[in-house]
């Protein structure tokens, strides 16, 4: 069977995310990017998928039997705040990085709505570049909306 994967399955099914290159991406997903906004990295669980691209985060959900039914959804990368890291240990422990970020598009009210969304990876994956770049634009955030 061409392009079975049964890594891939294994780690979908435990819920965890396989690295695809961004020109793979952005070949399936262009139509759906905003004016100049180009993909940087991404990650397949099973057929769904998670692109960073340099203004959001989508979760690209496939629906139905077929699939031809997609939902986006976005996190903007100008709403982070915080993020943590977990790798993983012995045995089946995986690797995580945990965002916080502002739900709210008007950032500097007093009622901000916060929220978290954690990705898992399979231990192999080096998730310390991911945990760092996400790093950065949170520090430029705070210092963003704090001034």
């Amino acid at each position: 069977m061409e392009g079975f994967n049964l890594s891939s399955m294994i780690q979908g099914s435990l819920g965890n995310h396989s690295e695809k290159s961004p020109e793979e991406l952005t070949k399936e997903y262009s139509d759906y990017l905003f004016d100049g906004e180009k993909i940087m990295m991404g990650y397949r669980l099973v057929r769904d998928d998670l692109v960073f691209t340099t203004l959001r985060i989508l979760f690209i959900d496939k629906q139905g039997a077929t699939g031809k039914k997609v939902s986006f959804k976005s996190i903007f990368i100008d709403s982070i705040i915080n993020v943590e890291m977990e790798t993983a240990g012995t045995g089946f422990d995986d690797s995580g990085v945990t965002i916080t970020y502002l739900e709210n598009a008007y950032q500097k009210s007093n009622n901000e709505r916060l929220a978290e969304q954690t990705f898992e990876f399979p231990k192999k994956t080096d998730i310390a570049p991911l945990y760092r770049t996400l790093g950065n634009v949170s520090v430029k955030n705070r210092e963003r909306i704090n001034n």
